[in-house]
């Protein structure tokens, strides 16, 4: 039975969560951690040993290798078990998305698969489509693609020109035009393409098969990273799709093609997991066996910072991952006793929560290039190597800021939907901005002495934050809110900093509960210095959004008074709190947090 407390997406600006309610990586059932060893066993068996050979895009390899996983059953992870999957819930699909997210190219061959390959027709799809295509794409027996971008039309999908005609028999539509960056293109046997039927404002998808005549396939593309990910470009030349293999109706593709974006976005967000907490622990491996001025390299305060804020964002990002992959799943059990369908009740449960999975791709792909960044600092020399994983991890990092939607489209994204989000469901963000304006001018209550009311004080008070701006940038700007980007990136990042948080202090709190104070010390740590940055962030970003459009000097300075007064934390020794969570690192000599 669905839980009845469950926020919705964006609630969490306006209502405080209790930790027994969050979900947590420490609550992984026993089915959870043996999917998560099947895929780090074959990680270990297929694709660390020719990490090589991938890169270089030796013929049928990749499409080899997932085809392997299929015969594990790490491709029918999501799939229905009525078309021969395993049906299993988001949360579950996450895990395989963290574990594979070690993978390097990999990685990207599987999440484009298992993921907007697939999705789209499990979503979608009616009877007949997906029986004909779902049980193979979970065997591994048909591999698959996503077909939207091109070369007009990135980040504004809707402006594509790949059009599609109805032949003159009504059995076929006549598919015209170009798709680039399409990750598997080069192998897949199925590829779900967007296009305008005649005229239409908006998109349509179809099913289409690589058989099919009129079907050109580019060169693969030479790439910075993720070398051994297919990625070409397609074009279709009077093409003949088949009028059954519409995908839903006609003009729901732009719907289709955002619903399965949100999903991409924080999956995205866990894959990036599995490439941080290997790159950790290379990190740690390396710094405990390299010795300079006669002693281990991770002796030195330097590199023990670097250790523990790679820790410190990947716990964090776990956290905020996970908790709202719980809320995904809980979502869809309730559609589904409310009598949605299945598929239907998993679209609208992702669309759900946009905002949380736009600022999730955000930070957990901002947190990893930190990461990978600074394992090649700790590598020194060794790190520029090719010889190194950590090279490659470097590279390969780099397009989860421009996947999914770029970091700049999400940070927007987080404002605006949040926005329209608010007035959907019946609270105007400008009347909560007064609302709080009027409570500090009235009284500001002093930080609680108890340890986790003075977080939760300190998680409330950035929320607050956040709605103050989006009240009083909402005001100000109204219908041109969308021109004044740099400022909607300022309140996007203290929404993130808000969530991240507090999804860590929950963790930290629900943690305590089950093993007790002393057994969660270090996890105290964690949460101790997160927060105390996350405040300097926020009221960085609070005074450079103040600044960029109050012009009236007595309501500038109040407004940063109170952004001032939101944003104040009590003093960590943040150097003693990172030594002590780089030390567990260098003791355990591998990610194990």
């Amino acid at each position: 039975m669905a839980k009845d407390n469950i926020l919705k997406g964006g609630e969490f600006l306006i209502k405080e969560t209790k930790a027994a309610d969050v979900f947590i990586p420490e609550d992984f059932s026993e089915e959870q951690v043996m999917i998560a060893q099947t895929c780090n066993d074959f990680l270990e068996s297929f694709v660390y040993p020719n990490l090589d050979r991938i890169d270089n895009q030796e013929e049928g390899l990749m499409k080899h290798l997932l085809q392997k996983s299929g015969e594990l059953g790490l491709l029918a992870i999501s799939i229905p078990s009525e078309y021969e999957g395993f049906d299993q819930s988001f949360v579950t699909s996450m895990i395989a998305s963290e574990y594979m997210g070690a993978g390097y190219s990999f990685s990207v061959a599987y999440s484009a698969h298992t993921g907007i390959g697939s999705l789209p027709i499990t979503y979608y799809g009616n009877d007949f489509q997906k029986q004909k295509y779902l049980p193979s794409l979970g065997s591994g027996a048909l591999t698959s693609a996503y077909c939207l971008t091109e070369p007009n039309a990135g980040s504004d999908a809707n402006a594509g020109k790949t059009k599609a005609v109805l032949s003159e028999d009504g059995k076929h539509y006549i598919l015209n035009g170009q798709k680039m960056w399409i990750t598997n293109g080069g192998f897949a046997d199925v590829m779900v393409v967007f296009a305008k039927i005649d005229n239409d404002r908006v998109l349509s998808a179809f099913i289409v098969e690589r058989a099919y005549p009129g079907i050109v396939f580019n060169p693969e593309e030479k790439k910075m990273g993720i070398k051994g990910s297919s990625t070409v470009q397609i074009f279709f030349n009077d093409c003949k799709v088949p009028v059954e293999n519409l995908l839903g109706n006609r003009g729901e593709g732009f719907r289709i093609a955002l619903n399965i974006l949100h999903m991409g976005r924080i999956k995205l967000g866990g894959t990036v997991l599995g490439a941080a907490k290997r790159a950790i622990t290379q990190s740690v491996n390396y710094a405990n066996e390299r010795r300079q001025f006669g002693k281990q390299i991770a002796e030195f305060g330097a590199i023990k910072y670097k250790l523990a804020e790679q820790v410190i964002k990947t716990w964090v990002t776990e956290s905020s991952v996970y908790r709202v992959g719980q809320c995904i799943d809980d979502t869809i059990e309730k559609l589904k006793e409310e009598g949605l369908p299945k598929g239907k009740a998993n679209i609208e449960g992702i669309a759900d929560y946009a905002i949380e999975a736009a600022f999730l791709k955000v930070f957990g792909s901002e947190a990893l290039s930190y990461i990978v960044d600074e394992a090649v600092q700790i590598f020194g020399g060794m790190g520029f190597s090719s010889e190194t994983s950590v090279e490659r991890a470097y590279r390969d990092s780099r397009i989860n800021r421009i996947f999914e939607g770029t970091n700049e489209i999400n940070r927007m994204l987080v404002i605006d939907t949040t926005i329209k989000r608010a007035l959907k469901e019946g609270f105007d963000v400008k009347e909560y901005s007064k609302s709080i304006l009027k409570e500090l001018e009235e009284e500001q209550s002093d930080i609680p002495q108890c340890y986790y009311a003075e977080k939760h004080h300190y998680v409330k008070n950035f929320k607050k934050a956040a709605l103050l701006l989006l009240g009083e940038i909402s005001e100000v700007f109204q219908r041109n809110l969308t021109n004044e980007q740099e400022i909607l990136f300022n309140i996007s990042d203290i929404i993130m900093q808000a969530y991240a948080s507090e999804s860590a202090l929950l963790r930290l709190e629900k943690l305590e509960g089950i093993k007790g104070v002393e057994a969660v010390a270090i996890y105290r740590d964690i949460v101790d210095v997160f927060i105390y940055d996350a405040a300097d962030i926020i009221q960085k970003c609070g005074k450079d959004a103040i600044n960029s459009f109050v012009d009236e000097e007595e309501h500038r300075i109040k407004l940063i008074d109170h952004i001032n007064y939101l944003a104040k934390v009590k003093p960590v020794n943040v150097k003693e709190a990172r030594r002590r969570i780089a030390n567990k690192l260098i003791e355990d000599n591998f990610y194990n947090f």
